[in-house]
């Protein structure tokens, strides 16, 4: 499952300076573009397509205003082929996008070989309060983000630059925020390396991680829980429903008993859980920004079954209604 991960932000916010980044990061990942520029010009397509293994531009109109979800299907299924050496798909949104659509129209895919990757709203910290003015739905854009990039901090001296944090995070309302300068913001908060035979780099293991967790960004951190015991899924899915402020993903395995395994992949408030045939216990690595790791800890301690002889078949149905075929 390729993800396709959707930037947004008004005009000027930094979403070019961020794919560019992301392009030349030496993460090893293939990324495919899709610049979705409102004009009868792609200078945004001109900027990247240099530096991008695939692309595919679009002019004269928002993605977000198509009708039917197959005209993205098309463009995900020229960059999403099963023999295609493309891990990860942008789709750099025009600044006058409305991102709910957006996120609607990657969800809607029939594509079976694209997952969403999350929408990643960014932020101009330097002219936050002037495009409020001009753009009052900017408030809600930020709820609807699964990351905050507050960008161009660079440009603000200290004081101002926490004065502008502490409003962000208060408008979005417990969705993770980032601070950057110039879109810089390490890759694999947004998406995962990728197992590829023909690589010397490989897919990072859950112990992998553990092991790399003090050399994560300074902007964001990581959480790991673990236990054999089964988790209670009425508790579990509590969590999962009402996660902490600033969690942005969460990945790894959640157990039930009896078998009762699952891969667990979140994305702000997308949940995919998939059966797992192998047995793993509840393994998770929770990413995000500001988080607070005692509390994390001790909600899913909490939600550990220490008997779970006592559990009700019945209750696993609060968890399997987020599973995917």
């Amino acid at each position: 499952m390729i993800p396709v991960l959707v930037v947004a932000g008004f005009l000027g916010s930094g979403k070019t300076t961020l794919l560019n980044h992301l392009l030349r990061a030496r993460t090893g990942l293939r990324i495919g573009v899709i610049v979705n520029d409102f004009g009868s010009v792609n200078i945004d397509a001109m900027t990247v397509a240099a530096q991008v293994d695939s692309m595919v531009t679009l002019g004269n109109g928002c993605l977000c205003c198509a009708v039917d979800v197959s005209d993205l299907d098309d463009m995900l299924a020229r960059l999403a082929k099963p023999d295609a050496p493309v891990d990860v798909i942008v789709i750099e949104a025009s600044g006058l996008a409305e991102p709910p659509a957006m996120v609607k129209l990657v969800l809607g895919s029939t594509n079976p070989h694209v997952a969403y990757g999350g929408l990643v709203e960014v932020v101009d910290a330097a002219e936050f309060e002037s495009t409020r003015e001009r753009h009052p739905q900017l408030d809600k854009h930020l709820r609807y983000a699964d990351l905050l990039l507050l960008n161009k901090m660079d440009r603000i001296d200290a004081a101002a630059g926490e004065r502008v944090l502490a409003l962000v995070r208060e408008l979005a309302a417990g969705v993770p925020v980032v601070p950057t300068d110039h879109g810089r913001v390490d890759p694999h908060l947004l998406f995962d390396p990728v197992d590829r035979p023909d690589w010397a780099e490989r897919q990072l293991s859950f112990d992998d991680l553990i092991e790399h967790e003090p050399h994560v960004h300074a902007e964001y951190e990581s959480v790991t829980f673990e236990s054999d015991q089964p988790m209670n899924p009425i508790r579990f899915a509590r969590f999962l429903a009402d996660r902490p402020a600033g969690l942005y993903r969460m990945k790894g395995y959640a157990h039930f008993g009896d078998g009762e395994q699952y891969a667990l992949q979140t994305v702000g408030g997308y949940i995919d859980l998939r059966r797992e045939p192998e047995p793993h216990g509840t393994r998770l690595v929770m990413i995000g920004a500001a988080l607070d790791a005692e509390l994390i800890t001790k909600t899913l301690t909490d939600a550990v079954e220490p008997d779970p002889a006592s559990l009700d078949p019945l209750d696993l149905l609060s968890v399997t209604r987020y599973v995917r075929d």
